[in-house]
């Protein structure tokens, strides 16, 4: 083996060892003075020198220094390039894909040929989403998988289990949500509404509606119909 060789792969060694000595390092100190803070998923290095990334529940970021010293919480913005690093970060960790989507916790609304698609998180005292419904009643050809997503209180719940266990689901979530008919009393095994909660935690769905479509797409709040029209197009799973 060349000698120019030999050293660089020495050198790609040290730096290796340097960096899980300085991974282990931070981890160390942060769980030592920081009892509290969730067990570490990942540190890795940011674009910004000294600095660190940790990483926690999944998708939790903290930055640290090399030493684990300090601990920041909050957005680390490239002011070259004008982009916040953490929420690219973040949309990066909690990017749904759609196959992953739990769709049996869903129901289906079908119109035309069906053969475009989209999820929708719905809370059904969620105001924007009655909105957004009001438009999405105008969009044909399409197959939405409707998550009830009852994140406002008590009665959202009550009304998801009333729609999850009615005789026909979206029927009754669509007359509720479009023509003010509350959805009559229901019961039955409803633990599909809470596995949504649960599912929507874990990836980050913080408010109603959050629309995800075939390729990913990700959008958050209520959008007009030639926004859904667009995304429906430029979708390609």
């Amino acid at each position: 083996m060349k000698p120019i060789k030999i050293l660089l792969l020495t050198l790609l060694a040290a730096l290796s060892m340097g960096a899980v000595a300085q991974e282990a390092a931070i981890r160390k100190n942060l769980a030592e003075r920081l009892p509290n803070l969730p067990k570490i998923d990942e540190v890795s290095k940011t674009p910004m020198p000294g600095l660190y990334e940790v990483r926690v529940n999944q998708s939790d970021i903290f930055y640290t220094d090399e030493k684990g010293n300090f601990l920041i919480q909050g957005s680390l913005i490239d002011t070259q390039a004008r982009v916040d690093l953490t929420e690219q970060r973040i949309e990066k960790l909690t990017a749904i894909a759609f196959k992953d989507l739990p769709l049996k916790d869903a129901f289906t609304i079908v119109r035309g040929n069906g053969k475009r698609k989209m999820a929708v998180f719905s809370d059904p005292n969620c105001g924007f989403c009655k909105r957004f419904e009001r438009d999405l009643v105008k969009i044909d050809n399409v197959t939405v998988h409707l998550f009830l997503y009852p994140v406002l209180g008590a009665d959202s719940v009550e009304k998801s289990r009333n729609v999850w266990c009615a005789k026909d689901k979206a029927k009754a979530y669509l007359d509720w949500m479009v023509r003010d008919v509350t959805p009559p009393a229901a019961s039955c095994d409803s633990a599909a509404v809470a596995r949504n909660v649960e599912f929507g935690k874990k990836a980050r769905i913080t408010g109603t509606p959050t629309i995800i479509f075939a390729d990913g797409s990700r959008v958050p709040g209520a959008i007009d119909m030639a926004r859904i029209e667009k995304f429906l197009t430029d979708a390609k799973p």
